[in-house]
């Protein structure tokens, strides 16, 4: 199931976000679904970041 998100961005990324979509004929909603996968993927494969992932995870395990 999707989760609905607000988003606020400057409007000059707003708009090359905008622009980006139409030339690539899809919506916005889909480019930043995108971008938003990307960068995840990202990080799963980032070193650094999955040590620091691990240690907030032990850290904060009670509230997890």
């Amino acid at each position: 199931m999707a989760k609905a998100m607000t988003l606020r961005l400057e409007e000059e990324l707003a708009r090359e976000l905008e622009a980006i979509a139409r030339v690539e004929g899809i919506s916005v909603s889909k480019a930043v679904r995108q971008a938003v996968a990307q960068y995840v993927q990202a990080k799963r494969t980032d070193r650094a970041f999955q040590k620091r992932l691990g240690r907030f995870m032990n850290e904060n395990k009670a509230i997890l």
